[in-house]
């Protein structure tokens, strides 16, 4: 299995990801093809719990699950704090 994060981007004026939106935003990248910079910037996110600070009405966050090995671990952050390679690697789609 390999090593991987997968990103949803959530809020955001179409509510994205929220109860009965019909808009999901996701994506996913293998950890080994983040940069060092990129893959240290992920392991503070999950580190420093930023994701639990007063939400900004409609800015978006993501919900960053990393999966490594049998370990699952999942924090939500707002935008301005996710590298642009996990922002780039999200599709939009009808749910």
């Amino acid at each position: 299995m390999v090593d991987r994060i997968a990103v949803e981007r959530l809020g955001g004026f179409a509510g994205f990801g929220g109860p009965g939106s019909h808009l999901r935003s996701r994506g996913e990248i293998e950890i080994d093809r983040l940069s060092a910079a990129d893959r240290n910037a992920v392991d503070a996110l999950f580190a420093t719990r930023l994701a639990r600070s007063t939400p900004t009405p409609d800015a978006f966050r993501y919900r960053l699950t990393r999966h490594v090995g049998d370990a699952v671990h999942v924090t939500e952050v707002a935008e301005e704090h996710v590298p642009a390679a996990l922002r780039d690697c999200v599709s939009d789609e009808l749910a």
